[in-house]
């Protein structure tokens, strides 16, 4: 999260990330940990940090200032974890979404009660790169799925998926979305005789997100993402959008984790 976000929003990311640790570390949990000792990586795999002597090597502007924000940040919700009927949570978040978040099991299979999909209207108006655009031809699209071109693409397009021409002799697009999940994001999408999962399409051409929209535009793909991340969660943007309208850190915690209570961590520490 930006040290530039308004102080409720890294308040709210103070307390899932400090809610992240302590679930782990009440659990005993450390899973996908190689180095001894260690309870989490820093990484996506687990929670990606900046340790205080590359945050002290920045050379930005107001770098003080920002430090002092975060730290102040940590001050003021000092010990706060999040749980949900006694226990911490697994406190996702994700950069931001294209209006609504998503529902736990309809990206990583399990369903967790409190990560439920909810409205996230904040992030578009406060977020300038929440729409990104990616072309590329229909060849690299069929090869980054893995498969061979159907022969009626490949009369049309050419055997290297490049020719620009308008594919008039084809019936429909070689690629449609078939369902939707709750939040909006692509649940299944079929590409010439196979179908796929809006996560795998988004894992295989590195997309920042599974809601995206698929077009033919002058002989090339043409794929327009809306937010950045799995989309579970609390969204980063939504919550800094939040913020600027006057929610508190709680307020906005309780907005993105259906039905969770706040406890002190030192209760699960012991």
């Amino acid at each position: 999260m930006p040290a530039d976000f308004e102080l409720a929003a890294l308040k709210a990311q103070a307390i899932a990330a400090r809610t992240f640790i302590v679930r782990r570390l009440a659990a005993g949990d450390t899973s996908g940990v190689s180095a001894e000792n260690a309870d989490v990586t820093d990484t996506v795999d687990h929670q990606v940090y900046l340790s205080r002597s590359v945050l002290n090597a920045w050379k930005t502007d107001g770098k003080a200032e920002q430090l002092a924000k975060l730290q102040e940040a940590v001050r003021q919700t000092q010990g706060i974890v999040m749980t949900y009927r006694g226990q911490p949570i697994t406190a996702s978040f994700f950069s931001s979404s294209g209006g609504y978040t998503e529902n736990s099991e309809e990206y990583w299979s399990l369903k967790i009660p409190y990560l439920r999909s909810v409205p996230s209207p904040w992030d578009a108006s406060v977020n300038p790169g929440n729409r990104e655009t990616v072309r590329l031809p229909v060849a690299e699209l069929f090869g980054k799925l893995g498969q061979e071109m159907p022969e009626d693409v490949k009369a049309v397009f050419g055997s290297g998926g490049t020719n620009r021409q308008a594919p008039a002799s084809l019936k429909s697009a070689p690629f449609k979305v078939l369902s939707w999940t709750t939040g909006r994001r692509v649940k299944e999408v079929r590409v010439g005789g196979k179908a796929y999962t809006g996560r795998e399409v988004r894992e295989k051409l590195g997309l920042r997100s599974s809601q995206f929209t698929m077009t033919l535009d002058a002989g090339e793909v043409k794929i327009t993402t809306y937010g950045y991340g799995h989309g579970v969660g609390m969204s980063q943007w939504g919550a800094n959008g939040m913020a600027k309208q006057g929610f508190t850190a709680t307020q906005i915690l309780k907005h993105y984790y259906t039905g969770i209570a706040f406890q002190q961590a030192a209760h699960f520490l012991k």
